[in-house]
Parts: structure tokens; sequence; C-alpha cells
């Protein structure tokens, strides 16, 4: 017996305008405004940036400043650098970069709330019939599904930080939402056009992130077509793999044809992706176990409640799909022993959707904790941002003031009025919908999820507002990258670098300075990277004579006092 009961009056749908202003309201906060942030954002727009500034060689071979980055494809980064040499010079190229992390985010949320809507239009996903009518069209009852699914994508906590950051993964995640969706059409109703809009599509995963991903999700479908004894559906799927194979069949015979700086990535390239699967490990279950649960927050008590109240249909395909994508990622994660954040991310897609079929037989009591929790939270979250926006004005409270211009040397607060009207909008939004909802206690499905949402929305709304100049102080590299430059007197001489990928994407893009390349050698100045706690004077590596060398400058952010650099220049060049 179906697990569902509803009246019609449940499945009040959003307004489409509501949908896409809450999209907005989610997506451009952390995209205006801000220096490209320390870790996988820099190192990813360092990337694309020496790409738009490069030759084919560059674009072919993906580095930063010479540095060579060829683990991951070079699909995310040649959409990046196509987006700088449009708009870099209207809005800036860290924007104009970030532009396209924007659109990837926006692909990945239609392509959940499509993919919710058709398989809430399924006739074994349909509530039961009320004995004297009312129940709500099959329609009707998708919307509303595929609402909550997206809300529920939205307030997912670990999507709040990488959906903002330049890199591979946010086209990663839209690429794998955009496959569920194409699933969905494909075993709904199996034609080629189906299989050659899969087919494209996994050749894209494999150009941007490897094909790992792109043969576990055509292994798991399989799997899910002889499990559903649907066996003629998998030659669909099997159809899909010759068109994903000559994206990077065609990628590796350009690498050959032009070969830039006499090498190819392909190799290493190829050697990263056969590390991604080794066999599962103590460390790698634990991370997952240990991360995820904050990570899908608040989606996966929906998802697991979801399968016990339609264990009975396991085999249907808002059950088992969702299903499938969830323990292919989940193996994935398994096999691979690289604690990363990333390895995670693609399990959102499937878990909201998964999720959003729990909201319909979930209790009510359930739903009043996490709403609860949502108010309690976020309510406390969005105080204490103000209360730092106050003490960084005013100097009250003098603890907190000094804490916080501790921790960001050199802040300068300035009153914005714009913004400061902006997030007084969305403080005061907040409360009016933390009202509606515990006053009016509406019955519509997504009721359980639009505070989760909300509050989301609202704290980092707030923080990449009012909190965006602090930030911009405490992790960015522009300040340092300026001063380094001041200590290179000779504007077109080359440096050689042993720093991360991150500060040397920042060094090269605020301070302009030339790195060594593939080829450069001999460089009049080298710069080194170390760490205060172990030696306040770093260690030249072996193949320098140290004595050919003189330190002329050691440097730090102000914010970092163990993260030091020091430049050196050759006495006898």
């Amino acid at each position: 017996m179906k697990p569902v009961r509803l009246p019609a009056a449940a499945t009040i749908a959003l307004p489409r305008w509501g949908i896409f202003a809450l999209c907005l309201l989610y997506i451009l906060p952390g995209l205006i405004g801000r220096d490209p942030w320390k870790g996988d954002d820099a190192t990813s727009f360092g990337v694309m940036w020496t790409m738009a500034h490069g030759t084919m060689a560059d674009w072919l071979w993906p580095h930063i400043a010479g540095l060579p980055l060829p683990e991951k494809g070079p699909l995310a980064y040649w959409i990046g650098a196509l987006s700088i040499k449009l708009f870099g010079s209207l809005m800036g190229e860290p924007m104009a970069a970030r532009l396209m992390t924007g659109i990837f985010f926006l692909i990945g949320a239609v392509s959940v709330w499509y993919a919710t809507y058709l398989l809430g239009r399924r006739p074994e996903a349909q509530p039961l019939k009320l004995a004297f009518g009312g129940q709500p069209e099959p329609r009707d009852f998708g919307r509303t599904l595929a609402d909550g699914a997206l809300l529920i994508y939205i307030a997912s906590l670990g999507l709040l930080l990488h959906s903002h950051e330049t890199g591979v993964e946010n086209l990663q995640m839209a690429l794998i939402a955009f496959t569920f969706y194409l699933c969905v059409r494909l075993l709904d109703e199996p034609n080629i056009r189906y299989s050659l809009q899969l087919g494209l599509v996994l050749g894209l995963l494999i150009l941007n992130r490897g094909w790992v991903v792109p043969a576990a999700l055509v292994l798991s479908l399989s799997g899910l077509c002889a499990v559903r004894a649907q066996f003629v559906k998998i030659r669909y799927v099997i159809g899909a793999l010759p068109l994903a194979l000559l994206f990077p069949i065609g990628w590796m015979l350009v690498l050959r044809q032009h070969h830039p700086f006499d090498s190819s990535p392909f190799p290493a390239w190829m050697e990263w992706n056969y590390r991604q699967v080794r066999l599962p490990s103590l460390d790698s279950v634990s991370y997952f176990f240990k991360y995820a649960i904050w990570f899908a927050w608040p989606a996966w008590p929906f998802a697991v409640w979801a399968v016990f109240a339609w264990r009975r249909q396991e085999k249907a395909l808002h059950i088992s799909l969702p299903a499938a994508f969830l323990l292919c990622f989940t193996l994935l994660a398994f096999a691979n022993h690289s604690s990363e954040e990333s390895l995670l991310l693609p399990l959102l897609p499937a878990i909201s959707i998964l999720a959003a079929f729990g909201l319909p037989t979930m209790k009510r009591s359930a739903i009043n904790a996490v709403d609860w929790f949502a108010v309690m939270v976020m309510t406390g979250t969005a105080g204490l941002i103000w209360l730092a926006y106050i003490a960084l004005q005013t100097g009250w409270p003098d603890k907190l003031s000094m804490k916080l211009h501790l921790l960001a040397p050199g802040f300068e607060s300035s009153f914005q009025p714009l913004v400061f009207l902006i997030a007084c909008a969305a403080t005061i939004a907040w409360f009016m919908l933390v009202y509606w909802r515990i006053s009016r206690r509406p019955s519509v499905l997504w009721r359980a999820v639009v505070l989760s949402a909300g509050g989301v929305i609202l704290c980092w709304l707030l923080l990449l507002s009012i909190g965006l100049p602090w930030i911009n102080q405490r992790i960015s590299y522009a300040t340092l990258s300026e001063e380094l430059q001041r200590h290179i007197t000779t504007p077109e001489a080359c440096v050689e670098a042993y720093v991360g990928p991150s500060q040397r994407a920042s060094f090269a893009y605020f301070g302009q300075l030339r790195f060594a390349g593939f080829s450069d050698h001999n460089c009049q100045y080298l710069l080194l990277q170390h760490s205060r706690r172990y030696s306040f004077t770093p260690e030249i590596p072996g193949h320098y004579e140290g004595k050919e060398w003189e330190s002329i400058w050691i440097g730090h952010r102000a914010a970092d006092k163990d993260e030091l650099f020091t430049l050196y220049r050759r006495k006898h060049p």
C-alpha cells in the first residue's frame, strides 16, 4: 500500500517568480565584489586567468603561470577562461570567471526541480485516492514535490560554500544533476535521442573531472535496469558510451597534434583517475560518515524516512533511481582515500530528490523539530553576524571588536548604506517568514524545509554583504602581492617559486609576477613558502646553490602569522 494520503490543499506550489528569486538570493551573494579565496577558488581562477591571457598551448595544458595542474580535466577551465575573455573588461576578471559558477548552479537547480517533477507525476508515486475525492492531480503533486526538492537542495549545508567557489566541482554538480534528469527521461521513455544526450553529458563529465564518475554511473544505471527487469533499456545506457568516449579521445588527439610545451597532461590525468579507485579503507569510510551528517543536512533525515516509508515499493523509479545514484557515489567515496569534501558533493542532487519523497510521509512532530532547529540555529547565527558587524562599526562590545581586528589586522570599517539596507531587508524578511510558518501552520508539503532554506540564504547573504570587507581583508592575498611586487626591481624578471597553487595564482594576478614557465631557467628571483612553526628561515631546495642567493624580503598576510614567504635574489645573474 502507498504510504501517502494527501488532500489537494497540501499541494499548493510555490510561484515561479518566488523560486527564481530564491535561487538568485542564494547564488548572487559571494559572486559579487570579492577577491579570489584561498584554496580551490583561487587555484581554479589562476588556471582560467592563465588560459585567458595565454596561447593555444596554455589552453591545452592546464597550469597556473607555469605550475602544471594536469589532474582534473580542462572543461571548466575552458569555460571560465572564455568568460574572462568575453566579460573580463566589463566586470573584472574574477567576477567574469565566477559568472559561470552562477550559471552552473542554476543548471543544477533546474535539473533537480524537473527531475523531481517528472518522478512525482508517475502513477506509482501518486497519493492514495481519498474516499470522497479531493486528492491532488499528478501535475500538482509533482510540482509541489519539485519545490520541496529544490528547497532541500538549497538548504544543504555542504553545497553552500562550494556552489560559490570558482572551480571544477560546480560544473561537476550541474552535470550530475542534469544526468539524473536525463536518466529519468531515458528510463521513462527509452529512445535514441535521450541516449545520445546522455552520452553527450557523460563525455562532458569525463572532460571535466575524469572518467571514474561516468563509468560508475553507467554501471549503476545498467544494474538498476537489470534489477527492475528492464533489460531492453540497458542497451540505451550502454549506447551512450561511444559518444562519451569521443571527448577524451578528441582531446588526446589534439594534444598529440600540438604537443604543448613539448609534453602532454594526458598521462598524468589518466594516473590521477586511476588513483581515485582503491579498496575502501577505515579512514575513507570514517571520513564519509563523520562529515556526511552535516554536509547533507537537512536532506538525509528526510531521505532515510523516504526509504523506510516506501520500503514496499522499493523498485519504483522515484525511489530506486535516486537510491542507485546515492549508492554509486557512496561507494566511490569509500574507494577514494583522499579526504576531500568534493567527494561528498555528487550525493546532494540525488539525496535532495529522494528526501522530497519523504516529505509527504513525515510526521508532524518530526517536521516541527526540523523547523525549530532551523529557527534557533539560523537566527542565532544571523544574530552573531549582526553583533560582529556592530562591533566592527562602533567598537562595542570591546572584547569582540578587539578580537575581530586581531583576526584581520589592518581592517578599517566603513559604513555602506546600500549594503546595510539590503542586510536589514533580508533580516526582516526572515522574521516575516518565521511568523508566517508559526502562526499559519500551512499544510503544504514544502513547509518542512522552507525555514531551513530561508535561514541558509539569510546567513549567507549577511555574511557576504555586511561581512564581506572583513572577509576579504582576512583571506585575500591582494595586499601581500602588492608588497611582494615592490621588491622585484625588474618588472620583466622571472621568478622561480615553490609556493602553493592558490598563492601562485594570487601573486600572478594581483602582483603581476612573471613566474618561471615550463622552459624558463636561471631566473633572477626565487620565492619560497614556509612555516614559522617549523623554521623562520626556509630551506633552499637542494639543486640550488645556497651561496648564490641573498634574502631580500620576508612577508606574510597580516591575518596569518604562521605562513611565511621569503624572496631571494641571485647574487650573480
